[in-house]
């Protein structure tokens, strides 16, 4: 049926006022002086010539396509993504939510935490929402301890808080992240304390990873542990304590004297989840992902959608 060109005018007229101008069906009628329910046939009409066209955004189903994306890229076997809360702490949240659902949809059972902020605010989500019958056994950290207060970085701290809100044993490593020097790494690491977590981490079938931005004020310790190298290969985010460049790569020294999961070992556990907080980067996700490190993530919706092609 081809539509007279008042018609077309009338229908466009009653579309414009209704959805974009958010008048009411009975505004409309006294406009141009016609009945409400003739109002009503007129947005039906122009719904049904091509007039208007409704799209219906679901979250969820944009999601699951962006996660087959990177799927089909072959980047990552699955994971979660949520849509970005009023503020950072809303959408920090979320994200935790998000990836402790993660672990119980991949059954992960021995669990290795690294640190980091949203670290901290999963242990406080899970303090708010308890899993005490978690199918999680046991976790252990991947990275020594923090010599500053924050609690994202004590690692005992949060797994003690993990295993206590998910019913799981905790087990623990008494020694710090950052040594003094690399005599002083050598020396702790040829100790029972860690030859016990060493076992611990051949045993993780799951590993839950802080995915963040390379800082632009690297500390002392960095740039002793590293010199110029996170400079020259263009450092631009962090797991654990390792650097990574938006190749992949992640960057190696001899002079690294850090304590953490080696991360050789690290690539042999199963399942490894990358978590990104609100203000992770889409630069330092992007090296994460071609690390080919991790297999699943927890993420921004938003963040993923800036990776991609449109």
């Amino acid at each position: 049926m081809k539509l007279s060109l008042e018609k077309q005018k009338r229908l466009v007229y009653a579309a414009r006022r209704y959805y974009l101008e958010d008048q009411k069906q009975s505004d409309i009628a006294r406009e141009l002086g016609i009945s409400r329910p003739m109002v009503s046939r007129l947005l039906a009409e122009a719904r049904e010539f091509g007039v208007v066209e409704i799209k219906i955004h679901d979250p969820e189903r944009q999601s699951d396509a962006l996660l087959e994306q990177l799927r089909s890229a072959g980047l990552i076997q699955g994971g979660v993504l949520v849509e970005d809360g009023a503020d950072s702490d809303e959408t920090n949240q979320r994200l935790s939510q998000g990836a402790v659902s993660l672990l119980g949809e991949i059954g992960a059972r021995r669990l290795g935490v690294g640190w980091g902020y949203l670290i901290g605010q999963l242990v406080t989500w899970l303090e708010q929402h308890p899993q005490p019958h978690s199918a999680i056994t046991d976790i252990c950290p991947l990275v020594g301890n923090a010599s500053i207060p924050a609690r994202n970085y004590q690692s005992n701290e949060n797994v003690r808080l993990m295993a206590q809100q998910l019913g799981a044993v905790p087990h623990f490593l008494y020694l710090p992240a950052l040594p003094e020097s690399l005599e002083e790494r050598q020396l702790l690491c040829s100790t029972e304390i860690y030859r016990q977590i060493c076992q611990q981490w051949e045993q993780i079938d799951t590993a839950l990873v802080n995915i963040g931005d390379y800082p632009s004020s690297p500390d002392f310790a960095s740039l002793v542990r590293y010199g110029s190298l996170l400079q020259d290969q263009r450092a631009c985010g962090r797991m654990l304590i390792y650097y990574f460049n938006e190749a992949g790569t992640v960057i190696q020294s001899d002079q690294d004297f850090a304590i953490q999961i080696p991360i050789e070992l690290l690539k042999r556990c199963p399942r490894i989840i990358g978590v990104c907080s609100a203000n992770t980067s889409a630069k330092a996700l992007r090296g994460a992902l071609h690390s080919g490190i991790f297999t699943h993530i927890a993420a921004r919706a938003e963040l993923v959608r800036a990776l991609l092609p449109s």
